[in-house]
């Protein structure tokens, strides 16, 4: 068995939205620590925090004020802070975080640090949505790299940021990569999507045969008082089972044992690998 104890982070914004960017990273990295350092004694093995976790939702706003919350990615303060952290407790850790490839190019991306603390990769949000409220267009350049796949101490990590989860097409990449557990740091809000937060995700785990993780935000952020997000961070099994949720409001670590040796078993039972037929599948691509 492959036991494997995976952790998820829901947290609602540290700092009024005025506050200087430098503000809102100090507040939400010093809240994280808090329960990173929990999941560490309870012997967490794999640890993820919600989308851009180090600032609010900036995307109401199209203001150029919330660039200043971008870092460089390995060699920015936060990754190399929750370097330290991944091996001080022998635990791998994804990091939502908002990119600077390099001056007026920025991404929404999340890194990949092993047990030991060694930088894995990173992926970028590919997806990137443009509507009321969220004018994700305004501060993210779609991500170029693909969807790989991470060879970790406990398992082959793959990343699907928020609105990408609406997209099977990356999903089944992920999955034909290797992907044995998906991790999907969100920010999403009560309303039209909402149905959707337990429907996709699971239906994605199934078709694909492993593990997703699903982090939300919680509360609501003013003065864009776009919605609530609604927490209800989870962890859904490759036959589709939801096995642990977290509240709707509350700031929590959400911790959930799984056994990735379950991958291969609903993998020999369901070959959906086998028998998919991509020579059929050119529609895909040229529509």
């Amino acid at each position: 068995m492959r036991k494997v104890k995976v952790g998820l982070i829901q947290m609602g914004s540290k700092a009024p939205a005025e506050a200087p960017c430098e503000v809102h990273v100090k507040a939400m990295v010093d809240e994280h620590l808090k329960y990173i350092d929990e999941a560490g004694r309870q012997g967490v093995n794999m640890l993820c925090m919600q989308e851009v976790f180090t600032g609010p939702y900036f995307c109401p706003s199209q203001d150029v004020k919330w660039y200043g919350l971008t870092e460089k990615i390995p060699d920015g303060p936060t990754t190399r802070l929750m370097q330290e952290y991944a091996k001080k407790y022998g635990m791998v850790i994804i990091v939502p975080i908002y990119e600077e490839h390099q001056t007026g190019v920025y991404y929404n991306t999340a890194a990949v640090i092993d047990a030991d603390g060694k930088y894995l990769g990173k992926y970028r949000k590919n997806h990137i949505p443009q509507v009321k409220g969220f004018w994700e267009k305004f501060f993210f350049k779609p991500g170029n790299l693909g969807y790989p796949v991470f060879q970790t101490q406990f398992g082959k990590v793959g990343v699907y940021i928020c609105y990408d989860r609406h997209f099977p097409d990356g999903a089944r990449c992920l999955g034909l990569n290797g992907a044995e557990i998906v991790f999907n740091p969100s920010a999403t809000v009560a309303g039209l999507s909402e149905y959707l937060w337990e429907l996709e995700q699971p239906a994605h785990a199934v078709a694909n045969g492993y593990f997703i993780a699903a982090i939300n935000r919680v509360g609501t952020e003013a003065p864009w008082n776009i919605g609530q997000f609604y927490g209800s961070s989870y962890v859904a099994s490759p036959r589709g089972k939801i096995l642990k949720k977290a509240s709707r409001e509350k700031d929590e670590l959400l911790i959930v044992d799984i056994d990735l040796d379950e991958v291969k078993e609903v993998r020999d039972l369901w070959q959906f690998f086998r028998d998919r037929r991509p020579e059929t599948y050119g529609a895909i691509t040229e529509l």
